[in-house]
């Protein structure tokens, strides 16, 4: 109880000292951790000539007080865990986190006021609101975290927040290898392929990995090129030295100044790209980007899809939300000459995620029906080469590949060892949790 009292007693201390100074402990958090440690200290130097209670646990006092004021309360434990994925609360008195691909409910219990208070303190840095004229919000928190929050009456009773943490699990192919979510061989391919200039669509379910492996593909890009990315939030990190980076925004309080992904994919086709990137197609922004690919810009993006071949359906169906005029017709053949690869990623039973198949379109509509080709395939839990052949071997051969060679698993290593006894380079079951 004592530490409890001198834990309020120093937080309304800080407090007070913050309001004086006019400081913003959530902008300068340098200057507020400044400040909590020489009131801490004048606190110990008191206590030995006056009344106030003993502070038995220094450090543990100054986390709490630093969260509070400073941090996301309660919940910044876990946002400085780095083993934390996700963290979300369905109400206030549930609060769960994910680790490796698995889920828990925690300890901590929020009030609503609590809950309010801590969105209220993360949309303030991004600029975005939460209201009843707009109940869903998506922003960005300062350590690249994304989060996602959704009031009554969209919800049933209580504030719904999730917040997925950016995790640098991987920077490029290789640290997909190392984590067993690819293999050698396939990542060899991959990297070629981007190289070479190929469409690539990354598809998979929620949390299988999608984002990261389209980072470390577009981290593959030349460097001599331009990148233009377009997403809802920015949450993609290129590695790359000419790159501009560009994201939604949500309408103001009258209603106006809305920044739909459609529109930055537009815009970014008058930036002189070598390459467009955009973070995952939804909606009728998919005919924007098909387009743009079907011009010759080479581009990459991801989509919520169970499979490859989901993938491709959904690609030949989102289109036809740009209006009425928009016709399978044309974009069931636009999508088979402009998509080249779809990489399929999965989230396994134990939480690992890892590349299930790498199918090709070879340009070819049979009866209405994208004709694809498996390049790697799944056999028993392994990412094997198929039968399948890309498209494009004259980009391949361009770019210095041996496009057979490459397919045969021979090739330049790639963050793993090419060894007689693995010639192909096919390497482990592909299982890792990041």
């Amino acid at each position: 109880m004592a530490t409890v009292t001198a834990t309020e007693h120093i937080h309304d201390e800080v407090r007070e000292l913050i309001r004086r100074r006019g400081l913003d402990p959530v902008v300068d958090r340098r200057a507020a951790r400044q400040l909590i440690d020489e009131v801490v200290s004048h606190y110990e130097e008191r206590v030995a000539t006056s009344s106030l209670p003993p502070l038995l646990d220094r450090d543990g006092v100054t986390r709490y007080v630093y969260d509070t004021l400073a941090g996301y309360g309660p919940l910044q434990r876990f946002l400085d865990d780095p083993e934390v994925e996700e963290i979300w609360i369905n109400q206030p008195g549930k609060v769960f986190v994910a680790r490796d691909g698995r889920h828990e409910l925690t300890t901590t219990v929020l009030t609503p006021g609590e809950v309010r208070d801590l969105v209220e303190r993360m949309l303030k840095p991004s600029g975005r609101r939460l209201d009843l004229s707009s109940p869903f919000v998506d922003a960005l928190l300062p350590d690249g975290s994304r989060l996602h929050a959704v009031i009554p009456d969209i919800t049933r009773e209580h504030l719904s927040l999730n917040i997925r943490k950016f995790v640098v699990a991987a920077n490029g192919l290789e640290d997909l290898v190392a984590r067993e979510t690819i293999t050698p061989h396939a990542a060899r391919f991959l990297e070629a392929a981007v190289v070479s200039g190929l469409n690539i669509i990354v598809a998979g379910g929620t949390q299988a990995g999608k984002t990261t492996m389209l980072n470390t593909l577009v981290n593959s890009i030349p460097p001599s090129e331009r990148v233009i990315t377009c997403e809802e939030v920015f949450e993609l990190r290129p590695n790359l030295p000419d790159v501009v980076a560009m994201q939604t925004r949500q309408p103001n309080l009258e209603g106006h100044g809305e920044i739909q992904l459609r529109r930055l994919v537009k815009e970014a086709l008058r930036m002189r790209p070598s390459r467009i990137i955009v973070g995952e197609v939804r909606q009728e922004e998919s005919l924007d980007l098909l387009i743009a690919l079907n011009s010759g810009l080479p581009g990459m993006c991801s989509v919520h899809a169970n499979s490859a071949r989901e993938a491709v359906i959904k690609l030949c169906t989102l289109p036809l939300l740009a209006g009425e005029n928009v016709t399978d017709n044309f974009v069931v053949p636009t999508v088979a000459s402009s998509i080249d690869l779809v990489v399929q990623l999965g989230l396994e039973p134990g939480g690992g995620r890892r590349v299930r198949e790498i199918v090709a379109l070879p340009g070819r509509v049979e009866s209405g029906v994208v004709e694809t080709a498996d390049i790697f395939t799944t056999r028993d839990g392994k990412l094997v080469r198929a039968q399948g052949f890309p498209p494009h071997d004259d980009r391949f051969a361009r770019h210095g590949y041996d496009l057979p060679a490459l397919l045969l698993g021979r090739g330049s290593d790639l963050g793993a060892d090419n060894n007689a006894d693995d010639p192909a380079g096919y390497g482990a079951s592909g299982r890792h949790s990041y």
